[in-house]
C-alpha cells in the first residue's frame, strides 16, 4: 500500500465503512481539507477511526457552521495571516462592496435552524421579482460586466436570477447540486473563457472552486454564518492580471452583521466561545463615525473616515448657513443665464442618453421622461423613442446631482 493515501471523505466513508469493499488504509497522520465540516457525522467517524492517529485540520473558516470554536476535535489553532495581510503581501485583492443603504435586516423574522435561515423559508422571502430585478440592476450599474459568481438561496432562486439575467441580454448560466459534472464543467469552462459573464448556483461554489478571473461577487442570500459568509466573499478575491479588487454586490447586507472582508477575524478554539469581527462589534455598539456608510463618491461601502479608499471622495467645506432654492445653472446668452436655450438636436440627444443610463441601470421608462422634464421644462414629445446613445460626462454629472438633490429632499422630509 502507497505510504500516502489520497481520498475524498465521503468516498472513504462509503468504501470503508459503510459498505467495508476495502479496509481503512494504515495512517499516523490524517490531514483533513475543509476542516470546518470535522463535526458532520461523516468527517466524525473518519477520524475516529485513527484515535491514535495526529489529525491536522486545514481552512481558511476554522469555526462551525454556528459560529463556536472545533476545540471539541483538534488541540490547538495556529493562524495564517488575515486577508488584510494576503493583500498587503499581494496574495489576495482588496474589494469594493456595494450593500444596502436602510440597513434594514432584509431576512428579520425568517427562521432559523442549527445556526442559518432555514432555506425554504428564506427563498420565499428573497425570491420575488423586484429582488431578484434588484440583482440585475445593480449588477449593470455597478459589476462593471466583471466574471462573476451569484449565491443565490435555492435552486429555484437561483434558476430566476438565471432568467433575469439572460432576460437582460446577459450571458448567465446556472448550476446547483444536481448538475451533471460534465455540464458542470462546461459551465465553468464558458465563465473562464468569458462566453459566460456570470454564474448563480446554489451551495455549489462556496469552497474547492477557484477561478482568479472572478472579479465579482453577488450576495443575494443571507446567512448568519460567519463562515460562509466568508468563504462566499473568498470566491472573488484571488489575484489576477489587470485585477485591481473584487466587486462584492451586497444584497444580503451581510456586511452589517459580519463586517468587511479585510476585517481582523478573532476565530476561536474553544467550542463555548463564538467567532468574532471586533471592528463590526464596534460599529455595530457605538455607531456613529464607526459606522459603515456609503461613499457620496462612488456608493461604496465605506468603513473608515474619508477620502474614500476607492474614489477619493471628501466632504466639501461647509458653506455659511444661508437660505438657498434648488436650482439648475443656464447657459450664458448675451451676457445673461438663460434656462432652456437647447437646440432640438441637443434636446433629441440628451433624450437618447438618458434612455441609455434608464436601460443600463434597470429604470422603468416614466423615469427618462421625468428626467427631460427637469432639465428642459417640458416632457418629451409623445411617443417618442429615441434611440440610447452612451451618455457624455456632463449628462452623468447632471444625473448624479439630480439624484444627490432627490435624496436631500428625502432626508429633510424625514421626521
Amino acid at each position: 500500500m502507497a505510504s500516502v493515501q489520497v481520498a475524498g471523505i465521503q468516498t472513504l466513508h462509503a468504501r470503508a465503512m459503510r459498505s467495508n469493499k476495502m479496509p481503512m488504509p494504515a495512517a499516523t497522520v490524517v490531514i483533513i481539507d475543509e476542516a470546518h465540516h470535522a463535526r458532520a457525522n461523516t468527517y466524525q467517524a473518519v477520524i475516529d477511526a485513527y484515535p491514535d492517529a495526529l489529525i491536522v485540520g486545514l481552512t481558511a473558516t476554522p469555526v462551525r457552521g454556528d459560529g463556536r470554536g472545533l476545540g471539541n476535535i483538534f488541540t490547538g489553532l495556529i493562524e495564517a495571516p488575515q486577508v488584510a495581510q494576503l493583500i498587503a503581501l499581494g496574495h489576495l485583492v482588496g474589494s469594493k462592496v456595494f450593500a444596502p443603504i436602510s440597513k434594514k435586516d432584509i431576512a428579520k423574522g425568517v427562521k432559523t435552524k442549527t445556526g442559518d435561515y432555514v432555506v425554504s423559508a428564506l427563498s420565499r422571502r428573497m425570491n420575488t421579482d423586484a429582488l431578484v430585478g434588484d440583482v440585475v440592476a445593480d449588477w449593470l450599474r455597478h459589476g462593471e460586466r466583471r466574471k462573476t459568481i451569484v449565491f443565490a438561496c435555492d435552486v429555484a432562486h437561483s434558476v430566476h436570477i438565471r432568467n433575469e439575467f439572460i432576460n437582460a441580454g446577459v450571458r448567465c448560466d446556472h448550476l446547483d447540486g444536481k448538475t451533471p459534472k460534465g455540464e458542470r464543467d462546461a459551465i465553468l469552462a464558458r465563465l473562464k473563457s468569458g462566453d459566460t459573464e456570470v454564474v448563480s448556483n446554489c451551495m455549489v461554489l462556496t469552497e474547492g472552486f477557484d477561478c482568479a478571473d472572478v472579479g465579482c461577487i453577488i450576495l443575494a442570500r443571507p446567512t448568519k454564518q460567519m463562515g460562509l459568509f466568508r468563504q462566499m466573499i473568498g470566491r472573488g478575491l484571488r489575484p489576477a492580471e489587470g485585477k485591481a479588487d473584487c466587486v462584492i454586490l451586497d444584497h444580503a447586507g451581510a456586511v452589517y452583521r459580519h463586517g468587511m472582508p479585510e476585517d481582523h477575524i478573532e476565530w476561536p478554539l474553544r467550542i463555548d466561545q463564538r467567532t468574532q469581527n471586533p471592528a463590526q462589534v464596534k460599529r455595530n455598539k457605538h455607531g456613529g463615525a464607526f459606522q459603515l456608510r456609503e461613499c457620496p463618491g462612488c456608493q461604496a461601502a465605506m468603513a473608515a473616515p474619508p477620502p474614500c479608499v476607492h474614489c477619493g471622495w471628501v466632504p466639501k467645506p461647509r458653506a455659511l448657513a444661508v437660505d438657498f432654492a434648488e436650482g439648475e445653472l443656464g447657459r450664458v446668452v448675451n451676457g445673461n443665464a438663460q434656462k432652456g436655450t437647447y437646440s432640438p438636436q441637443e434636446r433629441e440627444q440628451w433624450h437618447g442618453m438618458l434612455t441609455h443610463i434608464a436601460g443600463e441601470r434597470g429604470y422603468k421608462p416614466g423615469w427618462v421622461a421625468h428626467q427631460y422634464k427637469s432639465k428642459f421644462g417640458a416632457f418629451p414629445p409623445w411617443g417618442c423613442t429615441p434611440e440610447p446613445v452612451p451618455p457624455t460626462p456632463e449628462v452623468k454629472s447632471w444625473v448624479r446631482s439630480r439624484n444627490i438633490a432627490y435624496a436631500k429632499r428625502q432626508t429633510a422630509a424625514q421626521p
